[in-house]
């Protein structure tokens, strides 16, 4: 964990935009995988960590704003637990690390709550996600479990995002040690992606370096030649030539900052005209927007700048036609782009989305698009130095959705349907790398993972001795 001061820091500035009150914060529990002894792995709720970093289940942290106190609940181990897990800190030791001085046995936290409502002072909690906390929440409030989520806090969501948004250096570091890991993933990904290789391979090796460098994955593993699927998590298909494959995936930091990176690479290692043009385009919107990052600037902006330059790369395919800024006004790009550019990244890979996506990604003056693919952009307001976000353009020929457009109609001055049907067995291409906004303009993160067409085909040219070894190539 951090340094004490930094908890105690962040739980004070929380008191700040908070005001009064109580601000509740539950921590996550075990969680039974096919029976109540074999459980899941343990991974701690964010919002709990970024203000009492213990990563441990059974603890819920309070902060009294009007009484400038803070509490951790929970219970120490007794011999059972020692015997099947060894000795363990007191809580009190554990509060301690964090810079908690009040402790009390976990069955106290009702007695708590409840002298608080009495006294009329209100409790802010955020939306939970997990089932076990909407009921313990119900019991503690004394509410219908239906009810827990209409009656959260958004007083506490607002002071949440507004503190957990801008990264200190402490956290960016932890975030480059996850950059490092998907770093090896990634490359790893590439040197194996060759005819005759199950996804699965693949797939399972590289999480298995996630775990093996401190973390496990941020997210489920997305790899597949199918790339026109956007969040592909079926691993069953053998690599063939002439096929793209896209890999999205990162690793977590022994104190749980994501990595998210996405990389396509050609079958085989070497980019065909047809796949080296389509990419050349994606690559050329991913730069695009990062040469336009900066603070102040509407994130919602370097979007579009990635749709209109996917636009024009497509009219010199002769996939699209028109006026460019006509085609992106009207949503002519998301038959390509059906998702939005980015999204916030931290301690949550999809940061602080279980807060509700238009209180992390909007503000009161900015509006969610109701436009089909345009309403999936996860992040649209001004940034910020201290902001991390993902920069993620793809253009992917799904042909579900080709025949759809087709079908009514759509678009017809701006895509030429003839053209485009030579390429529904293209799949799908995402570039996509992690950015830090900074004072001047912004920083890509970690080291580089290739992502040029000459540096991908080096490093697929450059295959490891253990990969043959183990027969993966």
């Amino acid at each position: 964990m951090f340094h004490k001061t930094i908890y105690t820091d962040r739980r004070n500035r929380l008191k700040k935009e908070l005001g009064s009150g109580i601000a509740l914060f539950p921590g996550n529990v075990n969680a039974a995988f096919n029976y109540p002894s074999n459980e899941y792995h343990f991974r701690q709720d964010s919002n709990f960590l970024y203000f009492f970093g213990l990563d441990m289940p059974g603890f819920t942290g309070i902060i009294d704003v009007d009484n400038n106190q803070e509490f951790i609940f929970g219970n120490d181990v007794d011999i059972d637990d020692i015997i099947w897990m060894g000795k363990q800190p007191f809580v009190k030791d554990l509060a301690a690390e964090v810079g908690v001085s009040n402790t009390a046995p976990y069955n106290e936290l009702a007695k708590f709550i409840k002298k608080a409502s009495e006294q009329g002072r209100k409790i802010h909690f955020v939306p939970p996600y997990r089932g076990e906390t909407i009921i313990e929440l119900a019991n503690l409030l004394e509410i219908h479990t239906g009810a827990v989520k209409q009656n959260a806090s958004v007083d506490l969501i607002k002071a949440v995002v507004k503190l957990r948004e801008i990264k200190d250096a402490h956290e960016i570091a932890e975030i480059e040690k996850a950059m490092l890991t998907a770093y090896y993933m990634h490359t790893t990904a590439m040197k194996m992606a060759q005819p005759g290789v199950l996804e699965q391979d693949i797939a399972g090796t590289i999480e298995g370096i996630s775990l093996a460098m401190g973390g496990p994955v941020s997210f489920p593993v997305i790899l597949s030649i199918n790339g026109q699927t956007l969040h592909n998590h079926a691993h069953g298909n053998i690599l063939e030539k002439g096929r793209m494959m896209v890999t999205d995936a990162g690793s977590e930091s022994s104190l749980h900052y994501a990595s998210d990176i996405t990389r396509t690479v050609p079958v085989g290692g070497k980019f065909d005209t047809r796949q080296a043009e389509v990419y050349q385009i994606v690559l050329d919107a991913n730069m695009a927007a990062i040469e336009a990052i900066k603070p102040g600037v509407l994130y919602k902006d370097v979007h579009f700048l990635a749709c209109r330059t996917i636009v024009n790369g497509l009219k010199n395919l002769g996939i699209m036609k028109g006026d460019t800024e006509d085609a992106v006004q009207t949503g002519a790009h998301t038959l390509f782009l059906p998702h939005g550019l980015g999204h916030m990244m931290g301690l949550d890979v999809h940061d602080m989305e279980g807060l509700g996506e238009n209180f992390v990604g909007y503000n009161d003056t900015l509006k969610r698009s109701d436009q089909f693919g345009t309403a999936y952009l996860r992040l649209a307001k001004p940034l910020k130095p201290g902001f991390v976000l993902t920069d993620e353009p793809g253009i992917y020929f799904i042909p579900d959705l080709i025949d759809k457009f087709k079908s009514e109609g759509k678009f017809t001055e701006f895509v030429n349907y003839s053209k485009l049907e030579s390429y529904r067995d293209f799949g799908g291409i995402r570039i996509e790398d992690d950015i830090l906004v900074t004072e001047n303009g912004c920083r890509v993160l970690g080291k580089p993972i290739p992502k040029t067409i000459a540096d991908v085909e080096k490093t697929m040219a450059e295959p490891r001795e253990w990969l043959k070894k183990e027969g993966f190539i």
